[in-house]
């Protein structure tokens, strides 16, 4: 008698998802889409209620939960807005570089270069481009004014997806007078939302070192960013190189 088929693993049940974590899915589609732009109002509460076929109450937790993880922001007396690097409180989010002494944390952009390129293979995969696909590399340094004039702080090696970034050069980065991230939003319609970071402590090589003004094997933190926008959408690839000799790096936890 031949033996028995072994039997099937029962099929796995279907994941749940709360209604409120759907609506925040139709509203990040809505803002990927660009159906609402950064700086602008967003629908009423009741409007979107009204839209999505469910309770106010619904609609309101899908959005304290966006407002928590800074995509939208509200406003007393006003509405609910999206948000965007242009806000005070939002431009420097990504930048966690502080100065010992309690000082503002002025820092001062040089442009090393700016070129489009075939992304390399690793960079390819973090920003999941295709094999070969255009990027845009940038490379600068942020510099720190003291009395005997600007010191280097932070080398910065950046990577971009090149078809969300066509037109971006040397000379748009020069002219810009606000945070990066801002120019990005504005003029490519790209606003990023979060970021993953890897840090380590590495020694300076020599043209590290040569570009932040220390010698060879100064202790240096490796900050490794990965940005993302609306959709878990991967958009930037920041490689950073920072000299703590008289800055920290800060994070808050919550």
């Amino acid at each position: 008698m031949p033996a028995a088929a072994p039997a099937l693993p029962p099929p796995a049940a279907p994941a749940f998802s709360p209604l409120y974590q759907q609506i925040k899915s139709l509203l990040l589609k809505s803002l990927a889409a660009g159906e609402w732009q950064p700086g602008r109002v967003i629908p009423s509460e009741v409007e979107l209620a009204a839209r999505f076929g469910v309770s106010q109450g619904t609609v309101r937790k899908a959005i304290d939960e966006l407002a928590a993880e800074n995509v939208l922001v509200r406003r007393q007396g006003k509405g609910t807005f999206v948000a965007t690097h242009a806000e005070q409180s939002t431009q420097y989010r990504f930048l966690r570089l502080m100065p010992d002494d309690g000082g503002p944390g002025t820092l001062q952009r040089r442009l090393l270069e700016c070129r489009r390129m075939r992304a390399p293979a690793e960079v390819a995969r973090l920003l999941a481009l295709k094999p070969g696909e255009a990027a845009v590399q940038v490379r600068r340094l942020l510099l720190v004014p003291e009395p005997e004039g600007l010191r280097p702080v932070v080398f910065d090696d950046l990577w971009l997806p090149g078809t969300p970034f066509k037109g971006l050069t040397a000379e748009r980065l020069q002219t810009w007078r606000g945070p990066m991230y801002r120019l990005f939003e504005a003029e490519f319609a790209v606003h990023m939302v979060r970021a993953e970071e890897k840090i380590r402590a590495v020694a300076a090589g020599g043209e590290e070192a040569e570009l932040l003004a220390v010698a060879p094997g100064t202790p240096l933190l490796s900050v490794e960013r990965l940005s993302f926008t609306y959709d878990d959408r991967p958009v930037e690839l920041r490689r950073g190189l920072y000299h703590t000799a008289s800055h920290h790096y800060r994070n808050e936890l919550n």
